[in-house]
């Protein structure tokens, strides 16, 4: 009897031991969520997030003004965000330290956008730069980054040009700054132009601008996210005016035009307004969402032989103007900000057929407009 009992405790200590980490391990990753702002408190809002279960928990929110699109560094302990504005002082670009445990954000310094309405803004994969670009004046800017993760004074490229829809097209238009995935090129989406204008960096990480390369879309398509495959081969761009998804081959700093496929259902003769588009971590999905009247996100699936989609289906995003939505680390669930109707509406994805089935969860938030993520610090 006594070996009995002596073999059983080590049993039940594991088993407690293990329950115990289950429950350090639960939650996993910080969701941050830029907004745009209605009220001086309202800012970058933080929640913790258990990806086992797919629950939330609010932790903390930071003042600052029309946060509309956020970044974190590769080494997860600094965000950058942009601050949307126009005339008369122009936008601006926010540097802060992220606590990575508590989900803590402290500002370190902030940078003239040069530039009114800055809507976007990444990070080179060695921290040392941060690119974000101005939607209202078409330009781009680049700031090094300090050892502290503080911002520098920008380089400032000016797009010129412009396309053919009046009110719409007439002056350039510069819509997102996205790294290749060698980060060897700097990718630049103008809706103004229906361009993706290319730019190379030196070794360094340094902004190339003579000479710029491009790749021009049909007129009045209005360019305005792109999203690499995983494979690299591949990129997935939203038109932000025809509503259309065009798949691109890359290769070397070029991309070329494979196929490009309307993001609404076939019978939807609404108010056209695309945003976002995001291709699953597994590679077999496309998702992108549309405004306007259709509030939807577009399912494609991918031929993994040469890139190009085929439709999988379409689903209702549950509230108004999805212009900013993204995939957990884990690939179950997708989220989708919803601006207009002030939630974050939660889905489970099907990693077999890629379409969503709404989980009831939702994140009430005021006007919710970017959805970035964090892995949480020692986690075990």
């Amino acid at each position: 009897m006594k070996q009995i009992k002596f073999t059983i405790f080590p049993i039940v200590l594991f088993s407690l031991l293990m329950t115990n980490l289950y429950a350090q391990i639960g939650e996993d990753y910080f969701l941050l969520i830029g907004t745009y702002t209605t009220a001086p408190t309202d800012g970058i809002e933080v929640y913790r997030y258990n990806s086992k279960t797919g629950k939330f928990e609010f932790a903390n929110r930071t003042a600052i003004q029309n946060p509309s699109y956020l970044a974190i560094a590769p080494d997860q302990k600094h965000l950058y965000s942009v601050s949307e504005a126009g005339n008369p002082n122009g936008g601006s670009v926010a540097a802060f330290s992220f606590d990575d445990r508590s989900g803590i954000l402290a500002k370190i310094n902030s940078q003239p956008s040069s530039g009114n309405h800055p809507c976007y803004v990444s990070v080179h994969k060695n921290g040392k730069w941060v690119a974000a670009g101005n939607y209202s004046t078409g330009n781009l800017v680049y700031y090094p980054v300090a050892e502290n993760g503080s911002l520098g004074t920008a380089t400032m490229i000016q797009h010129k040009g412009s396309s053919i829809v009046k009110g719409r097209q007439e002056g350039p238009h510069l819509h997102a700054t996205v790294f290749s995935p060698d980060y060897k090129y700097l990718m630049t989406p103008d809706l103004g132009l229906d361009k993706v204008m290319i730019y190379k960096l030196n070794s360094k990480g340094s902004i190339i601008t003579e000479n710029p390369g491009f790749v021009a879309l049909k007129p009045g398509a209005g360019p305005r996210h792109l999203d690499f495959h995983p494979k690299k081969k591949y990129a997935y761009l939203m038109e932000e005016m025809s509503g259309n998804v065009t798949a691109l081959s890359y290769k070397k700093g070029k991309l070329a035009v494979i196929q490009t496929i309307n993001g609404h259902p076939a019978d939807f003769k609404g108010t056209v307004g695309s945003a976002d588009i995001h291709v699953s971590p597994d590679g077999k999905f496309v998702y992108c969402s549309n405004r306007g009247e259709s509030n939807s996100i577009g399912i494609f699936k991918v031929n993994k032989s040469d890139g190009t989609l085929t439709l999988a289906g379409h689903q209702s995003t549950l509230g108004k103007t999805p212009r900013n939505f993204s995939i957990d680390p884990t690939g179950n669930y997708l989220l989708v900000a919803n601006q207009n109707t002030n939630d974050v509406v939660i889905f489970k994805r099907d990693k077999m057929t890629g379409l969503l089935t709404d989980t009831g969860e939702r994140l009430t938030v005021n006007k919710p407009v970017c959805l970035k993520w964090a892995k949480k610090g020692n986690v075990i």
